[in-house]
């Protein structure tokens, strides 16, 4: 009677757990509608002004474009390394991806000396039990993610870069690819690549102010919308990997409650059929 009791409890138990994965997943589910929303309004944003930047900085003086801080190529003694998680667990490996990737990045690359910036409380955890510096960290910042936090961040790092506290800045992230899928991605944030050495040039514009001056405006905006566009894939990728776990969690919990369920009547059939034997057995010997 007590193994019935105990799978009845274990039964009640899954059953409860159940319906918290499932109110998880549709929780995730509305959240994940927003998130691509906003990630997908910001890529084409995001592409455009590269290609505006691009079409600046061939037309201005390659002296010029060569001496300007963000773009300043220095042996990478001192890195920063921004490393993008979510606050919460509960979304499958989507933290520990991330995690792995940066660790994998400061074993593999020949850096003196790196820094930590986490984005995150799950990365922030980890860190702090490990024996590399943090420079600075930021938590909860996916509860109210605006491009004004995203700007916050972006100037600390230009900053740190121009000053030449640190050589360059790389950033650890998830990219959204489906709500099933996510790609960890380590980009340069800090010097800017330049990829506009052979962009057109054959149509020439008339600018207001010069183009020296749009492309000191420029840069430093491209960095903050880049930095705002990471946490957006990220955030998008977290709900998808966290509605894809819980999908799988509501599915596994109905699984053994079926389970549970043939095994609790199992034993029940083999209690009654024992007592009925019982029964049958003394009424024989007693007749």
């Amino acid at each position: 009677m007590a193994n019935t009791i105990d799978i009845r409890r274990r039964i009640r138990s899954v059953k409860n757990t159940q319906q918290i994965t499932k109110a998880m997943k549709m929780v995730s589910a509305a959240k994940l509608r927003r998130a691509q929303d906003r990630m997908f309004a910001a890529r084409p944003y995001a592409a455009a002004l590269r290609e505006v930047l691009s079409s600046v900085a061939t037309r201005v003086g390659e002296d010029e474009v060569a001496g300007h801080p963000l773009l300043q190529t220095r042996e990478e003694r001192n890195v920063l390394l921004v490393i993008v998680t979510a606050d919460k667990g509960l979304c499958g490996a989507f933290n520990s991806n991330v995690i792995r990737a940066a660790m994998n990045t400061m074993r593999e690359r020949n850096w003196n000396s790196v820094e930590l910036l986490p984005i995150g409380r799950k990365a922030l955890d980890y860190f702090r039990r490990r024996p590399i510096p943090i420079r600075r960290e930021a938590t909860q910042v996916f509860q109210a993610l605006s491009l004004g936090t995203a700007q916050e961040i972006a100037k600390t790092l230009i900053a740190d870069f121009v000053e030449e506290r640190v050589d360059a800045v790389y950033a650890v992230y998830n990219e959204f690819k489906s709500i099933i899928a996510q790609n960890v991605r380590v980009e340069r944030l800090l010097p800017l690549e330049r990829d506009w050495d052979k962009a057109e040039t054959e149509v020439d514009y008339l600018y207001e102010p010069d183009p020296q001056q749009i492309l000191t405006g420029l840069l430093p905006k491209h960095i903050e919308f880049q930095l705002y566009r990471i946490l957006l894939e990220s955030a998008a990728a977290e709900q998808g990997a966290r509605m894809t776990a819980m999908e799988a969690a509501t599915k596994n919990a109905s699984e053994m409650i079926d389970y549970l369920t043939l095994t609790y009547n199992r034993i029940r059939q083999a209690s009654i059929t024992k007592e009925i034997i019982e029964i049958v057995s003394g009424a024989a010997a007693a007749g």
